[in-house]
């Protein structure tokens, strides 16, 4: 006994019972905070350390379930054991923002019964409304997308982009609401389609769009909600042009975006000039808000106003080989112009007789307030005492000087630019009842350090450095083994 008591009372002894006693104090504090930790909110659990910051949810995302009213169901059926680490998570922390939405998860291995009833194969969010009746799918490839040019070319498939939030959000979106929007684009005047990401932009926001000749229709639909011109190469005809007047003056709603090209469009022009609207004669150079001198890549002057500015996060876009547009003196007291984007004060138009010094807008909204009631008076109002009854609705004119800010050519390469959600902002702005919820994807490329070009700084990091600590890591050396 006396040994064993002179055995706990050496130093050696005595060291290793703290170091004990340390490990499981250190133990009971790890249970402890996982304890913890798992009581915790799922969005609180998961906390985004990826690349690319996929797991982040924006504030508009955050603002629509905040103000989330209705009950709405996610329900993954797929085989649980496979599904993406990635989608599992974020799709967690996604419903646990919100009381209003009930996540269900069924193993469609254990439930094969689960992929009759979705009429599903699998590997699908099943996204549903019960009040609105409404109800719609997302694909799991929906949320990680992946390269199909590579996969021609070499058989192997790239992931692209990952998508989670913007299609839940944009589900969510359309199975609670109760309208959806209608957007006629025009043909028959050479008229650009739109690329495969302004459709995709288009239908996270519940906008229907659908093609008309105006020429071939006595009227414009009594559901349009926007009548939509994408640079046409040629001018709209007498007809056209009266019966976009009408729609106008109905309290109608008009985006037109300008091509590249030097074409008469007198119609068209005066349908501009009557909201207050000229084109610039020429192609504008900026001299100071331009891409790598080139004065015909513009940054144009944003001013974002009301929801203009929603989503918007560097302030940069984009406009190649634009026209110009300017204000037109007009008495119409019941018109007004805003501009959202232009040049700067050292901005020409440039013809090939000249050019003309100035401040050219880029992009502005016209609004007119219309009188679309009939004047109804009779015997027992005027006796009454009342006038004529009217109603009034605003009538709204769009107009982008450059078909670039929404050219696949830019906005598919350049992702970080805002050109798209500047341009889907000014697209919702047109309805009053609605704002942009389209939430762009988020790259899953990877990111490169290693320079491109072994210029001065890349071969001092890469050479000089290293060598220079082994230098001095051999001298110390030496010279410690001397002394």
């Amino acid at each position: 006994m006396e040994k064993i008591k002179k055995m706990f009372k050496s130093v050696s002894s005595k060291n290793g019972t703290y170091s004990v006693g340390l490990t499981v104090l250190v133990l009971v504090i790890a249970v402890l905070v996982n304890l913890v930790a798992g009581q915790l909110p799922e969005s609180m659990r998961n906390i985004d350390i990826s690349d690319n910051g996929i797991y982040e949810i924006s504030e508009v995302s955050e603002e629509i379930l905040d103000e989330l009213d209705k009950e709405v169901k996610l329900t993954v059926v797929a085989d649980l054991d496979s599904v993406d680490q990635r989608i599992e998570t974020f799709v967690k922390k996604y419903a646990a923002l919100s009381k209003k939405i009930d996540l269900e998860w069924i193993d469609s291995v254990q439930h094969p019964s689960a992929l009759q009833k979705y009429n599903t194969e699998g590997d699908i969010i099943n996204v549903e409304c019960e009040e609105t009746g409404k109800s719609t799918q997302i694909a799991f490839d929906d949320i990680i997308k992946y390269d199909e040019y590579t996969y021609y070319m070499s058989g192997q498939l790239s992931e692209t982009e990952f998508d989670g939030e913007g299609q839940l959000t944009s589900a969510i979106g359309y199975v609670t609401s109760t309208e959806t929007k209608k957007i006629y684009r025009t043909s028959g005047h050479g008229e650009a389609m739109f690329s495969t990401s302004v459709n995709e932009l288009f239908s996270k926001n519940n906008l229907e769009t659908s093609e008309i000749n105006l020429s071939m229709n006595a009227q414009i639909p009594e559901d349009c909600d926007l009548l939509f011109l994408y640079a046409p190469s040629s001018d709209i005809t007498d007809d056209e042009k009266t019966l976009i007047e009408d729609y106008l003056a109905d309290g109608g709603n008009v985006y037109l975006i300008l091509g590249t090209d030097e074409v008469d469009l007198p119609n068209l022009e005066a349908i501009m000039a009557d909201y207050g609207l000229g084109r610039a004669d020429g192609y504008i150079a900026d001299m100071q808000r331009c891409y790598q001198n080139n004065y015909y890549a513009i940054f144009p002057q944003l001013t974002l106003t009301g929801d203009l500015g929603q989503g918007i996060k560097n302030e940069m876009v984009l406009l190649l080989n634009s026209h110009g547009l300017e204000k037109l003196d007009t008495e119409d007291d019941a018109l007004t112009v805003s501009t959202f984007m232009e040049t700067s004060t050292q901005s020409y138009a440039v013809r090939e007789d000249g050019e003309t010094e100035g401040q050219y807008i880029l992009g502005a909204v016209a609004k007119k307030t219309c009188d679309t009631g009939d004047e109804d008076t009779n015997e027992d109002e005027e006796d009454a005492g009342s006038g004529d009854t009217e109603e009034s609705e605003v009538s709204r004119l769009t107009v982008v000087a450059s078909d670039s800010l929404i050219s696949a050519d830019i906005t598919d390469q350049l992702t970080t630019l805002d050109n798209l959600t500047l341009f889907v902002n000014s697209v919702m702005n047109n309805f009053d009842d609605v704002e942009n919820v389209a939430i762009e994807a988020k790259s899953l490329s990877v990111e490169q350090n290693t320079p491109v070009h072994a210029g001065t700084i890349s071969l001092i990091i890469i050479f000089v450095i290293p060598i220079a600590i082994l230098v001095i890591g051999f001298v110390t050396w030496m010279r410690r083994r001397k002394s």
